[in-house]
């Protein structure tokens, strides 16, 4: 949905590189949209920006809590994969890379998630 990601989007465009995004900036920005708005795709969100702090384990909890609100949503799915993948969960990732590759909208994200899965060991 266009707009819940503008909090996050501000700072990580900013950066050179992925690598100095301020993520703990990106954090209190989603920490902020989520109490105006506590929608399950804002939750992902920040998820994401949990997995850069926190690790991919406390990122996975929050995610995990949002299979019923999120379950027909690619991206749930692709971030799902992305951190089990983290953990060296590879049968799981590519179970849930191919969920979100059934789910994907177009064939840039399919193509996107095809390669990512196959990269698994």
């Amino acid at each position: 949905m266009k707009g819940e990601d503008d909090a996050g989007d501000a700072v990580h465009t900013s950066a050179r590189d992925i690598r100095d995004t301020d993520w703990s900036q990106v954090l209190a920005l989603y920490d902020q949209l989520v109490r105006l708005d506590p929608s399950p795709i804002i939750a992902l969100n920040r998820a994401i920006a949990v997995a850069e702090l926190d690790g991919p384990e406390v990122a996975l909890a929050i995610v995990d809590r949002l299979a019923e609100a999120l379950a027909g949503y690619h991206a749930y799915h692709a971030t799902r994969a992305d951190l089990l993948r983290r953990l060296g969960r590879s049968q799981q990732s590519r179970a849930a890379y191919d969920r979100a590759i059934e789910l994907a909208g177009n064939t840039g994200e399919t193509a996107y998630l095809t390669r990512r899965r196959d990269q698994l060991q």
